[in-house]
């Protein structure tokens, strides 16, 4: 059973999949009503005129793989476009047939990220960034608290000149080329990999466990450079776009994981530290994106997270609503369906989750209803339709 659902609630997901049943197993949906009503739903979770819960699920392109019942090839699908331009438009004219609207994009995988020529926030830890499997993964840089040192020595050394390090040396005709002859624009980072997850990919989850306990002076100098090289990295980029005090975006979006790792007290010293100054410096008003996404077990930290006022967050699927909620009041919470059931296609389940958190949210508002976590291949388009009824069936406002 899902967790945290009621018998209540897998009695009345069974009466609606019983329904879709009938149906040839697709639910029954209005969708020019379904979508109108999420636009507006979407505009503002937390208003009153808001007529349904909002959907977010953004189905990913690997979905594509279990929908057609085809070899998966994860690295041309964001590689290669003579591979996902055809089949990103044969996934969206199933998609508009069963849920009424093209969900994916049928122009070239994004280019945005790919500036090679400039050096990421990881290089200037030398960690490298290797395909493996299904995606990039940082490799390990130091294993020992002597490697750790002596990297941070180097780092310092890269931040006394980052411009230099960062940029090639024939950067103003490269950017004047890529600019000027290829329509892209120098990326501008506004969301990161988190400062937990960022570390143990840098020097190892064990080694960073046993460095803030056993060695805090040296941990704490890891925080402080990954939030130095952070705040740099970011200006100079913002330089190249043309960024200025006055015209830089607001908003702040991390990506931990791995933030579930650390006790309360581990992470107070380690990771909020860096979170409290880009805030600080990036989100500084009530309005700007305060963010986080941490598909873990991580309700320990609530509490602290609370304290930066985040207002926009995807936690955990062992998470409630409810628990969420006591401690970010004011976040928009975009989940709490777990990935496993939507990927695994268990149709009373995932109704199930959605009355549970209906539930929790529907005095307060402010969910929208989503994977807590990715949306993983696997997830069907049936399954999206399914999730449509239930919202126009049990999870109107009005």
């Amino acid at each position: 059973m899902s967790v945290h659902v009621t018998p209540q609630h897998l009695e009345k997901a069974q009466a609606l999949v019983e329904k879709s049943q009938r149906n040839g197993g697709l639910a029954p949906v209005d969708f020019e009503r379904f979508w109108e009503d999420n636009q507006k739903a979407s505009a503002d979770p937390w208003s009153t005129t808001c007529p349904q819960v909002p959907m977010g699920i953004r189905m990913s392109p690997e979905c594509a793989f279990h929908e057609f019942a085809i070899k998966e090839d994860w690295y041309k699908l964001g590689h290669d476009e003579t591979y996902y331009l055809p089949l990103a438009k044969r996934y969206n004219d199933r998609a508009e047939e069963i849920v009424g609207k093209r969900l994916m994009s049928e122009t070239p995988p994004s280019q945005y990220w790919q500036w090679s020529e400039i050096k990421k926030l990881h290089d200037i830890f030398e960690a490298e960034n290797v395909w493996e499997s299904t995606s990039y993964w940082l490799k390990q840089s130091a294993n020992t608290p002597d490697e750790l040192a002596a990297l941070l020595d180097r780092v310092e050394k890269r931040l006394e000149d980052l411009r230099s390090f960062m940029l090639p040396l024939d950067w103003d005709k490269t950017r004047r080329y890529r600019v000027t002859a290829l329509g892209d624009k120098v990326p501008s980072y506004r969301l990161m990999r988190g400062p937990v997850t960022f570390a143990t990919s840098i020097y190892g989850v064990e080694n960073l466990i046993f460095l803030i306990l056993d060695q805090p002076d040296l941990a704490i100098r890891f925080s402080n450079l990954i939030t130095q090289a952070l705040f740099q990295w970011i200006s100079i980029l913002d330089e190249e776009v043309g960024y200025t005090n006055e015209n830089t975006p607001s908003g702040f979006y991390w990506f931990d994981d791995n933030c579930a790792l650390l006790n309360v007290e581990m992470y107070e010293f380690f990771g909020y530290p860096i979170l409290e100054k880009i805030f600080q410096r990036y989100s500084p008003n009530p309005d700007d994106l305060r963010g986080q996404h941490s598909d873990s077990d991580m309700e320990h930290l609530l509490p602290l997270l609370g304290k930066l006022k985040l207002n926009s967050v995807n936690f955990g699927p062992n998470l409630k609503v409810s628990d969420i909620r006591k401690h970010l009041p004011n976040a928009i919470i975009e989940g709490q369906l777990a990935p496993f059931t939507f990927s695994r296609n268990e149709e009373v389940n995932i109704v199930a989750e959605f009355l549970r958190d209906f539930e929790m949210a529907h005095e307060k508002r402010g969910l929208v209803f989503a994977t807590a976590g990715s949306v993983n291949d696997g997830s069907r388009l049936s399954s999206l339709r399914l999730i449509m009824a239930a919202i126009q069936e049990y999870g109107r406002y009005e």
